[in-house]
């Protein structure tokens, strides 16, 4: 028997491959499909089955097009209606895979369907409890999206079935039963998730706040609710795109491939309502880029940022990359559901620059240099980080407009001022910048390095108040 956890840094997401004697199973595999039919095509295995362990919301699943490649049944835990050919198994059914077998547990809280799936081994001994956005290493799934598709389901409700699905299905398996969630530490699919992305599950019943003994289902209602942020508005556009099904992959990636002269590429941002999106370095970025684009680095947390700061899913999309990463950009938009890039510009900026076409650049300064300036005059200097993470520390006098929130927010920011804008390294910082550079205002510096940097040089004041917290 063979188990790989095949983990996504940018989505925080974990898909897993199971092998037992030339037949696979897939657990929530990413959109792109090919790299699991490869994984089996070199274990001399066929994959027979597609896992689900609920519709979910932070990215859209390979579900479809795997089943497609290769013949496998899409499995689904009860209650599922998929708008698509799969199976909605029972509460306990069993599939064999090989010399091993899948057992459903259905577990709702998270959504209504959501299930965990229970792995025992050629000997019937339980070993494995893939447990989906039920159980987190050290969380549990936030129990307040699914009212975002049926409102009828409040969170509070979810909350109460949540608690009934740990303390009756899962909290009685054994302590040595490795658990292995659908994401770790930076999805917004929870609150409190640890970096670690296994663990068994008596460690899990003596540290995690939500398995605690003694809590109450009161107690755990008011405390899985406790802290919950807004999540991303593409949440229920991924959902809907997951139970009603989405372009193969193979057609997203034909359409974005389209490969656009400088003039080409002009014309299709003049003609059309795409957006540009520059997905370079951001101090590459700011040294020159074409009017109007955003920034959004690829080697940051791009997928969710999109999908957090682009309000339409359907938005048409013109990329600017570095050159050869073009195909990587439009699969990473395809995991969240932006399947419609037109285009991309053939030899990237400098093609554009070559052309004699129109550039603009942001201003970026170092530290040192905030530092001088802010000895000699009074600064504006916006903090773009989450609220939680200003309360925690943060520059002295420094004003709080996060990223997350910046259409709300931007009626708070005066086009007549100057103002330094940083955020913990300069990823968000240079995302904040060039939204607002789109948009008129021409009067904002980026801090290279961020508050990181700025503490490390000892030489912006930082204040020394900490925001206490609750340990759940």
């Amino acid at each position: 028997m063979k188990i790989e956890q095949i983990y996504t840094g940018c989505l925080a997401q974990g898909a897993y491959y199971i092998e037992s004697n030339g037949e696979a199973a897939i657990i929530d595999p990413l959109r792109e499909v090919e790299p699991y039919i490869q994984k089996a095509e070199r274990d001399h295995a066929k994959i027979i089955y597609v896992f689900e362990t609920h519709f979910h919301a932070d990215f859209v699943s390979g579900h479809l097009d795997l089943a497609k490649k290769t013949g496998a049944k899409i499995i689904y835990g009860p209650t599922a209606k998929p708008a698509f050919d799969a199976l909605v198994a029972r509460d306990g059914q069993e599939f064999r895979i090989g010399s091993v077998t899948i057992k459903v547990i259905h577990t709702p809280g998270h959504t209504m369907e959501s299930s965990c799936y229970l792995l025992k081994d050629e000997h019937g001994k339980d070993v494995g409890l893939f447990s989906g956005d039920t159980l987190f290493i050290g969380d549990v799934g936030r129990p307040d999206l699914a009212q975002k598709v049926i409102a009828e389901l409040t969170q509070e409700k979810l909350a109460a079935h949540l608690y009934d699905s740990l303390h009756n299905k899962i909290m009685p398996l054994a302590d040595d039963i490795i658990v292995y969630p659908a994401h770790g530490a930076g999805s917004a699919c929870g609150k409190n998730m640890s970096k670690e992305t296994t663990d068994t599950l008596g460690h899990q019943k003596a540290t995690n706040y939500a398995l605690r003994k003694g809590l109450t289902k009161e107690q755990f209602i008011k405390e899985v609710l406790t802290g919950l942020t807004a999540p991303p508005k593409y949440f229920p556009l991924n959902v809907l795109m997951n139970i009603k099904g989405y372009d193969s992959i193979d057609k997203v990636l034909e359409r974005g491939l389209h490969e656009m002269t400088p003039d080409a590429f002009e014309a299709a941002a003049n003609e059309t309502g795409a957006i540009i999106l520059d997905t370079r370095d951001p101090q590459t970025f700011a040294k020159g880029f074409i009017p109007n684009s955003i920034n959004i680095g690829v080697d940051g947390t791009f997928a969710p940022w999109v999908g957090t700061l682009v309000p339409d899913i359907n938005q048409e999309i013109l990329l600017v990359c570095e050159p050869g990463r073009e195909e990587e950009v439009i699969t990473r938009l395809s995991r969240v559901g932006y399947d419609h890039t037109i285009g991309f510009l053939k030899g990237g900026f400098d093609a554009w620059k070559n052309a004699g076409k129109e550039t603009d650049h942001i201003k970026s300064i170092s530290v040192d240099e905030l530092a001088t300036i802010s000895n000699k005059e009074k600064i504006n200097l916006l903090d773009v980080r989450k609220k939680s993470e200003y309360d925690s520390e943060h520059a002295v006098d420094a004003e709080n407009v996060p990223l997350d929130y910046i259409n709300d927010n931007m009626a708070q920011i005066d086009k007549n001022k100057t103002y330094y804008v940083h955020c913990a390294g300069g990823y968000r910082s240079m995302i904040f910048n060039s939204i607002l550079r789109a948009r008129g205002y021409d009067k904002l510096i980026d801090v290279n390095g961020g508050f990181k940097a700025m503490k490390e040089s000892g030489k912006i004041k930082v204040s020394d108040y900490v925001c206490p917290t609750t340990m759940l």
